[in-house]
């Protein structure tokens, strides 16, 4: 609590020294005498610029609005000028950047556009250097005091008289709060004041003292300092005119992209009383206007589809990071002596210099992105741009619907002085509208409203997008992989829209029934929507079955392939408790890889991987349903020389007995492999046996040495080594054997081939 009270006081000081300013401040505000004159003088000289009329600027309104998924808007502002004549359009500062990558200007009747201006700000770091007190834009009491070290300030309010003297130091102490019977602390702040004489004094900075600088300059320092930190936190709107230079009246159209809220879809699904296999079909969309201009009986088109779309920071003053070179500093150098070069011809520099490239003439007046084009034609990119520019004379646009062919001179005025910003209208713009719909470019599709929509800036609107009745049928939705079965409308969308992805809305019987989320369905596309589960019907597995039989086996290039044909039986079984029929429809996982469903049995629908069945249960009743399907399944052995297959191919070889005179080899080398390792293994043991008593022996000669009894051991260490000899012989030699049956067994494997059906049996 005492820490909040000091920077409670602290605070109320620093508003004490901001207060003292106003005076001043004021007194600065008033006009001097001099300066009444000299502004008397100047309006009353007559002046050529003061007679003209100064330009009327005419505001161009939206006419035309298109919304995408993807959070992104293109608008079109349209209207009439005459002769030379200045418009304006109201942004955001959020629009602003995607307006400056986006623009595009067409001037129908042959004019042109001599520049576009727009209300600039530099960011408020770069503004706060040309200040001199060094502040951050979020500054602290302390900070302020920092700023004003070294300047002449009166202190009023403290204990004692006013005393007035330079601001040496801020500092902070932690003192003891209350009594100190407690090692709670407070943090005070001190102010070090140096009078005219030399005097320094201390004091502390509580709520009672204020502090007031005596230099005019500084307090107009601090008010431009409060005065752009205003500035910056306001939002205002940016303002961008466009000087249109033509002759007698024309249309004048501007388009740009911006930033806008994601418009959503929404729809509502209403089942009359008395069922009649269709249902009433309502969808809206939700738009808001968040932009800087109102939306005034603009033609809106909504467009399911996300184009791609960034945004840079064009309106962003933009400052680069300059070295800094050192001054140069003569050096003291001392007399030195140095070697003379060796005059050859062939070590002479040789200089010249690189042929200029190649200028292209360029109009006068001409300028692309807002820079005059006579200052780049040094640059090569830019002049192949430009022998472009002169070589079109018509350009087509096409898209999905029709052609659109745009004037050149149009697009791209170089001669007389064109337009400096080109643009196209889209194809889409010469697709005849009707009622509400949709038409496809690319992968995207639209709504387009042929009735005006209004939108005020700041608002938002339920647009109406659809109204139909469509066939619609309720069924009760179940598949293994969901238990619980759902209530659903199987609707088919007869009308000429896509219905966008939204949300929807069941009313049945006049009451809200549930509601569930749609993907895109397009015209002629059958569609089931779940919104509620369906605690009526019970659905469980009665049965399932299963066989297998071997259809063809396949040898060649050391791989036996085994083919199946599997036979898969499910019988489902629904109940309905309910009071009224139900139609069950059963989702069934769709195999792939050659499965087909038995002959007679035709599912309702069939998804890339599902079969629908439809299957009608009675109120009160249990109906059964079969789902048989057959399809093959493939099996690969690999032949290995190295492993004993010998247990699968005998097995084979019971199953197909036509596989016995050519797997017959194979079995036999496979055999004699495995004998070989078994009889590998024994020679190995023996050797290990004769290698520890050559070992034995030969510790107990030593341990002898000298002695008569060594003898004895001498014989037996010589016929211990003679063992360990022969067993290492017999184990090399069959390895030997080994390694010529398994490179005899790899070809005989590369060599066999086999092919038997069950057809041929």
């Amino acid at each position: 609590m005492r820490r909040i009270l000091a920077a409670f006081s602290l605070l109320t000081s620093l508003a004490a020294c901001l207060a003292a300013f106003a005076p001043a401040l004021a007194a600065q505000s008033q006009p001097t005498p001099e300066a009444k004159f000299k502004t008397a003088a100047k309006t009353s000289a007559p002046s050529i610029a003061a007679d003209a009329t100064p330009p009327v600027v005419k505001d161009l309104p939206v006419r035309k609005v298109v919304l995408y998924k993807n959070g992104v808007g293109y608008f079109e502002h349209a209207g009439a000028v005459t002769g030379n004549q200045r418009v304006a359009i109201d942004f955001t500062s959020s629009q602003l950047n995607d307006v400056l990558q986006s623009l595009t200007v067409l001037d129908e009747g042959g004019g042109r556009i001599a520049g576009v201006n727009y209300n600039s700000t530099t960011p408020l770091a770069e503004q706060l250097k040309t200040l001199s007190l060094g502040m951050s834009d979020d500054p602290t009491s302390t900070e302020l005091f920092q700023a004003l070290r070294g300047q002449r300030v009166e202190v009023m309010g403290g204990p004692g008289a006013t005393f007035t003297g330079r601001l040496m130091a801020i500092e902070t102490h932690a003192v003891k709060a209350g009594d100190g019977s407690t090692d709670a602390t407070v943090d005070k702040f001190y102010l070090t004041l140096v009078a005219s004489s030399g005097a320094v004094r201390v004091i502390e900075l509580t709520p009672a003292l204020s502090v007031r600088p005596l230099d005019g300059n500084l307090q107009g320092q601090l008010d431009r300092y409060l005065e752009l930190l205003s500035t910056t936190h306001s939002t205002g709107l940016r303002h961008l005119t466009l000087d249109a230079l033509g002759q007698r009246q024309r249309e004048l159209r501007v388009s740009y992209i911006s930033e806008v809220p994601v418009w959503k879809s929404t729809y509502r699904i209403v089942f009359p009383r008395e069922a009649n296999g269709s249902a009433t079909m309502q969808g809206w969309a939700v738009v808001d206007n968040t932009v800087g201009a109102d939306w005034d009986n603009v033609q809106l088109s909504l467009v399911a589809g996300a184009p791609q779309s960034f945004i840079q920071p064009l309106s962003q003053p933009l400052y680069t990071r300059r070295p800094e070179i050192p001054i140069a500093v003569e050096a003291q150098t001392t007399p030195q002596t140095h070697e003379a070069a060796e005059d050859k011809k062939s070590d002479r520099f040789t200089g010249g210099m690189a042929p200029a490239p190649p200028r292209v003439q360029v109009p006068q007046g001409f300028a692309l992105n807002g820079r005059n084009l006579a200052q780049l034609t040094n640059n090569q990119q830019l002049n192949q741009q430009l022998r472009n520019n002169y070589s079109q004379s018509q350009t087509v646009v096409t898209g999905a619907d029709a052609e659109v062919p745009v004037d050149t001179n149009v697009v791209n005025s170089i001669s007389g002085g064109g337009m400096g910003v080109g643009g196209v209208y889209r194809a889409s713009d010469a697709i005849g509208e009707g009622d509400v719909s949709t038409n496809a470019f690319d992968d995207f599709f639209q709504y387009s409203l042929t009735a005006p929509v209004t939108i005020h800036k700041n608002e938002s609107a339920m647009v109406p997008i659809l109204q139909q009745e469509l066939p619609a049928e309720h069924v009760t939705l179940w598949s293994q992989q969901e238990s619980t079965p759902l209530r659903a409308v199987w609707l088919k969308n007869t009308s000429k829209l896509t219905l966008d992805s939204g949300s929807f809305s069941i009313f049945e019987s006049g009451e809200f029934a549930g509601e569930g989320l749609l993907d895109p369905i397009h015209p002629g596309e059958k569609r089931l929507l779940s919104y509620a589960a369906d605690q009526a019907v019970r659905m469980h597995i009665s049965a399932h079955d299963s066989d297998r039989t071997l259809h063809h086996v396949k040898i060649g290039h050391g791989v036996i392939q085994e083919t199946h044909m599997d036979v898969a039986s499910t019988t489902y079984s629904a109940t309905n408790s309910a009071d009224e029929d139900r139609v069950v429809l059963l989702e069934y996982v769709r195999r792939q890889n050659g499965w087909t469903l038995d002959d007679g049995l035709k599912p309702a629908e069939t998804t890339p991987g599902l079969y629908r069945f439809r299957l009608p249960v009675r109120s009160h009743s249990t109906e059964k349903l079969e789902v048989r399907e057959h399809g093959p399944e493939v099996n690969e052995w690999w032949l290995n020389a190295n492993t004993d297959q010998t247990g699968y191919l005998l097995d084979l070889v019971k199953r197909v007995p036509d596989a016995a005179a050519t797997l017959k080899p194979v079995i036999e080398a496979q055999t004699a492999i495995a004998d070989l390792d078994r009889r590998i293994k024994d020679s190995k043991k023996s050797e290990e046996t004769a290698a520890a008593d050559e070992a034995r022996d030969r510790d107990n000669l030593t341990a002898l040495k000298n002695n008569d009894a060594a003898k004895r051991f001498v014989d037996e260490l010589n016929h211990a080594e003679d063992q360990l000899q022969a067993a290492r012989k017999q184990t090399a030699d069959l390895e030997q054997q080994k390694q010529a049956a398994v490179e005899k067994l790899n070809v005989l494997i590369s060599t066999l081939s086999f092919d038997w059906d069950v057809t041929a049996k």
